[in-house]
């Protein structure tokens, strides 16, 4: 995937702790810009909120006591999605930028970007300091405001701050801000779907994508299934996986699929195993990633993992979850 050369720009409120610690950024109206000025970030005037944020969003920015957090209107520039991220509203800005599908996983840079993020709890009232947490629970109980802590970890979840159109998510804890998920999707319980990674048409998701993978349209991640992605091992390797995919239930790879690939269920196929082709030769898997039509399966006798070429055996997903 090619990198994107813009830049970005954002307009949007960030939570800001008594110190000047960052917890988040949430960027309401935000695009890409052909010409940027150097990336930084500014406050917004009561004006410049009322014209960058509309009439709605006067008064949101506030001190607010419970968390003791001030929240605060920010205007944040990107000078080139290529560079690094400089801070925890780049950072956001960035992971936005995704979720809102205006940049593909994978074509903007995120190096370095667990340094910047703060270990924040996720709570009903917003991100507060983790050792925040206890006062602020009994303020909110003493003043019958409902508090919960929802996780507590380096990214939010995805619906909290971007809601894209025409895909399903049966359970939002389970996709990350930073997440790109095209129309038709469908995120079932048990699928998961990391930041800077998703899918790229209608696919149904029971299983895992991890950071870093993208699954082209018509796929299907079954039931515990999951991809190895650019956060485990070496982190250098890209999985994508093909259009009309199946990988199957509790299947796992670690090497790229082409288009029309089935992983049979509980066949997981890594980079470095030794899968027995038809005509006798034995290859190690990497050296199949990214060919198309080919079924991985283990055989029920010999136990050794077979590819062998694919007949329609799958119809593929159902138009009536994806439309």
């Amino acid at each position: 995937m090619t990198m994107e050369l813009r830049g970005a720009r954002g307009e949007g409120f960030a939570t800001v702790t008594a110190d000047g610690r960052v917890l988040d950024s949430w960027f309401l109206h935000l695009r890409l810009v052909e010409e940027a000025g150097k990336s930084a970030t500014v406050l917004l005037t009561k004006d410049e909120i009322k014209r960058s944020l509309g009439e709605s969003a006067d008064g949101y920015a506030r001190h607010d006591d419970v968390r003791n957090v001030g929240i605060v209107a920010i205007q944040t520039e990107i000078d080139s999605l290529a560079s690094a991220p400089i801070d925890v509203h780049d950072a956001y800005l960035r992971l936005h930028l995704l979720s809102h599908r205006l940049v593909q996983p994978n074509c903007l840079n995120l190096e370095g970007i667990f340094s910047l993020l703060p270990n924040v709890a996720w709570t009903t009232l917003g991100p507060c300091e983790c050792p925040r947490v206890p006062e602020a629970r009994i303020l909110a109980r003493t003043r019958a405001l409902a508090f919960e802590v929802t996780g507590v970890d380096k990214f939010p979840r995805m619906t909290d701050y971007v809601t894209p159109a025409d895909v399903r998510i049966a359970d939002a804890d389970r996709v990350r801000l930073g997440a790109y998920l095209a129309p038709g999707t469908t995120v079932m319980h048990e699928g998961f779907c990391n930041f800077n990674a998703g899918t790229l048409g209608p696919c149904m998701v029971e299983g895992r994508i991890s950071a870093g993978v993208v699954v082209g349209s018509g796929s299907d991640v079954g039931g515990g299934a999951s991809i190895m992605g650019t956060l485990s091992g070496g982190g250098k390797e890209r999985i994508t996986v093909g259009e009309r995919c199946l990988i199957g239930a509790n299947a796992g790879i670690g090497i790229s699929l082409g288009d029309d690939c089935i992983v049979e269920a509980g066949c997981y196929v890594t980079a470095g195993a030794r899968i027995l082709l038809e005509d006798g030769r034995v290859l190690k898997a990497r050296e199949l990633s990214g060919e198309r039509g080919l079924l991985f399966r283990r055989n029920s006798q010999s136990g050794a993992l077979e590819a062998t070429r694919r007949t329609p055996n799958w119809d593929g997903l159902n138009s009536q979850l994806h439309g």
